[in-house]
């Protein structure tokens, strides 16, 4: 499966592959990303609420979130062809633009069979945008930088989110007010990549999904994966949508989106900080119990105050984001050189793969339990995954941590690094003959 290329000549002048990029250069495609997140935020809280307030049953809310991911799923896999015909710089501004036309179509009147492939649209665009910067910032940023560059991406990116989401509090949800707001912020976001001058990768090399031998190099990396593309688009998707069926306003929603990225940081780091300095299963294991324990809470969050149902989801969505940088960081410390590759394009097909199948199971149990069911999916999900873990640390040894690589933030709402989208000639796409031992 080749992800990206690119022979667009024409976006930036030759430039020498050693060259240091220009941080104002870097910055602006920072920049662009997080502008489409803010609009982003925004239309991911206004649709379930818009849905609502017009009484229309979750059950709606839930299909969208399902075409959302379908869509994200799709263009996880189809960004390269695109990418090849025209380069990271137009790609990025086709997504952008892919982005806008959702938007629009959410736009034209309330129609739930209209807003599913509108927002699936959106979520095929998303994930190719994202798929393109990360490839592209891995190339054009040095080695001893790299790390920092990608989590203040993220970081911007979870951020953006954020801001967006509350942005609803300033809007009239029964006018085309958010998504104007959101047209707008994709529009902008175009401006500072049209305007770089950043240079554009080579082309990568090609990946393929192999299932067995990411087994074979990392299980407790393959399951998570399996586990937290389902858990984080769950209970960032179906929260909203829980929290305006049971009662709370706009306002509140809005307040609660913005604090659970807040979440993702507080929680994140300081499990990253200890990941580092031991058995990361230990630390995903007691993720995935804090996972485990939120979500029972949060079966009767819905009946308290907002600020603790907030301080819930806050600590929920970040053990649910740690369980999948830290599944990343292990899995990569498992892998050899040559396996890198494929383990990054088998890990992300896990990971779309389950963020479209359950939410769509999450969908089909909220006809019959009540927007609640997505809770006891995840409840489940985080315990299985919990068990297999701990089965997992007696039957293999631990990587020492000076053997391991450094943990950096990542979100789980986002495709995985695509280290795969621009490898270094140092990480060919063939397999090696012997396994690393198995985690």
């Amino acid at each position: 499966m080749s992800l990206v290329s690119s022979t667009d000549a024409a976006t930036a002048p030759p430039t020498d592959p050693a060259q240091s990029a220009p941080a104002i250069a870097i910055a602006s495609v920072v920049l662009s990303t997080a502008l489409v997140a803010i609009g982003n935020g925004l239309m991911f809280a206004f649709v379930p609420v818009r849905l609502a307030a017009e009484g229309l049953p979750p059950t709606w809310a839930g299909l969208i979130l399902t075409g959302m991911s379908a869509g994200g799923m799709a263009g996880c896999f189809l960004t390269g062809r695109m990418v090849n015909r025209v380069g990271h710089a137009r790609a990025f501004m086709i997504f952008s633009a892919l982005i806008i036309l959702s938007s629009v179509a959410v736009s034209v009147k309330v129609d739930p069979t209209l807003w599913v492939p509108a927002r699936a649209l959106y979520g095929f665009s998303i994930a190719g945008l994202f798929i393109v910067t990360q490839s592209w910032l891995n190339d054009v940023v040095e080695n001893q930088v790299r790390g920092r560059v990608i989590a203040f991406f993220y970081v911007s990116y979870i951020v953006g989110l954020g801001i967006g989401s509350y942005l609803l509090t300033f809007v009239d949800i029964m006018t085309n007010a958010a998504p104007v707001v959101a047209i707008a912020f994709g529009a902008l976001s175009i401006i500072p990549v049209g305007l770089t001058r950043l240079r554009t990768p080579p082309p990568p090399p090609i990946a393929s999904i192999a299932l067995r031998r990411a087994w074979q190099i990392s299980p407790v990396g393959l399951a998570g994966m399996l586990a937290v593309g389902g858990l984080s688009m769950m209970v960032a998707g179906f929260a909203p949508i829980h929290a305006t069926a049971t009662g709370f306003s706009k306002d509140q929603v809005a307040l609660l989106l913005l604090a659970m990225p807040l979440g993702t940081m507080l929680v994140q780091l300081p499990f990253g900080w200890l990941s580092d300095r031991t058995d990361r299963r230990y630390v995903l294991v007691a993720a995935s119990v804090i996972v485990v324990g939120a979500g029972a809470l949060a079966t009767g969050a819905d009946r308290s105050e907002l600020a603790w149902m907030i301080l819930i989801y806050m600590v929920w969505s970040g053990a649910i984001e740690s369980i999948y940088s830290i599944s990343s960081a292990h899995s990569n410390d498992r892998a050899e050189k040559g396996d890198l590759v494929l383990l990054s394009s088998t890990m992300l097909f896990a990971w779309s793969l389950s963020g479209f199948v359950m939410p769509g199971i999450a969908t089909a149990l909220t006809a019959f339990a009540g927007t609640g069911a997505f809770i006891v999916m995840a409840i489940a999900i985080a315990a299985v995954f919990c068990a297999f873990v701990i089965w997992r640390l007696t039957q293999a040894e631990a990587v020492p941590p000076a053997e391991s690589v450094d943990f950096a933030p990542l979100s789980a709402q986002a495709p995985p690094a695509a280290e795969f989208a621009y490898a270094s000639d140092e990480s060919g796409s063939d397999a090696v003959d012997e396994a690393p031992a198995q985690s």
